[in-house]
């Protein structure tokens, strides 16, 4: 099991403080950094800050927003980044949800798991370096009433970028195991990732052809360092929450939809009508502390190496760490520990 790194939006008043926790990773071995997009600075624009200034770490984008870019528009950017950094850049792709979809972008969201497959079609025949054409429900190329024609890219660093789809629901993990080269999970508890990984398999095994390479599970956690483990939980709980709470419509909530499935029904329909009421640390306070200990690293290094071991055991490829504290030098001090925890793991082969 590898280690990545994950340090939240950017923009947010603390781009220098991410880059410095970055650049420690990259110092310490830390095989990727993976960089989302909201509403806010766009993914693609903070890994080029990135990749000029880190020498080894992979760069990814978890997520590029489907609806946000054209399938070519992605294929552009993904060959761009990955040849300015030497090859290290990963794909990660998402619908997003409804209310970024098309209160943003202006795009429905209707049909998404079929939007997916068509873009994701048309981004490996760009990046194959071959002529795209595709006729589909949502993409055509080139159209085919106008002096549009075939066209291929004019440059690529490597013969293939690695996909990965941001899955939550059981369709859409299948549709990643069945059309991509990974996955990248949220709020991933080790003891439940047995049934999103069987969703996955059902997936690759409808696969006309297997993977080049080892299909790889790439789980986000959030990560604070403390003797106190109930302190830990505070910490950590509004990232959860905003997530469980607010992030979509009371109707349309993949990751409340999630904490349900793992036995928080009751709970998660609290925590999410206190977070659209306004009130995100009342909601934060509602999370179960079970739930944010069930999907974070919590504690001191020899709990976060057990809990690690946990993810390892479970086939967990990657494991991407979110460090959360105070200041910098907390986040960094979180970042520490879970590569000394890696490192304990690593020696016990």
């Amino acid at each position: 099991m590898r280690l990545g790194l994950s340090c939240g939006f950017w923009g947010q008043g603390r781009d220098e403080e991410n880059l410095a926790l970055v650049q420690r990773a990259d110092e310490l071995g830390v095989d990727v950094l993976w960089v989302a997009e909201a509403y806010g600075p766009d993914a693609v624009s903070i890994l080029s800050f990135v990749a000029a200034r880190t020498q080894r770490i992979g760069l990814g984008a978890g997520v590029l927003q489907i609806p946000g870019r054209t399938p070519a528009a992605t294929a552009m950017a993904a060959v761009s980044i990955d040849s300015l950094s030497g090859g290290r850049f990963r794909l990660g792709l998402g619908v997003s949800g409804p209310q970024v979809s098309e209160g943003w972008h202006g795009v429905r969201f209707g049909r998404p798991l079929a939007r997916t497959r068509e873009y994701v079609q048309v981004v490996r025949t760009a990046l194959a370096h071959r002529p795209v054409t595709h006729e589909g429900e949502f993409f055509t190329l080139p159209l085919p009433d106008g002096p549009g024609k075939a066209l291929r890219l004019t440059h690529t660093h490597r013969p293939s970028v690695p996909i990965y789809l941001a899955a939550v629901g059981p369709r859409n993990l299948e549709l990643a195991g069945e059309i991509a080269d990974g996955w990248l999970g949220v709020f991933v508890a080790p003891d439940h990732f047995a049934e999103q990984r069987a969703h996955l398999e059902a997936g690759l095994a409808r696969r006309h052809t297997p993977p080049a390479e080892p299909f790889r599970t790439d789980a986000t956690v959030a990560v604070a360092v403390g003797d106190d483990l109930e302190e830990c939980v505070r910490t950590v709980s509004p990232y959860p929450a905003l997530y469980v709470g607010g992030m979509g419509s009371r109707e349309h909530n993949f990751y409340n939809q999630l904490a349900c499935r793992m036995g928080y029904e009751q709970e998660a329909t609290r925590v999410q009508e206190l977070y659209l009421a306004g009130k995100a640390r009342d909601a934060a306070a509602a999370l179960p502390a079970q739930f944010v200990d069930d999907t974070s690293l919590l504690g001191d290094t020899d709990r976060i190496t057990a809990r690690m071991r946990r993810y390892r055991d479970a086939g967990i490829t990657t494991l991407t760490v979110a460090p959360w504290g105070a200041d910098l030098e907390a986040r960094t001090a979180a970042l520490e520990t879970c590569v000394e925890a890696h490192a304990r793991l690593e020696a016990e082969g």
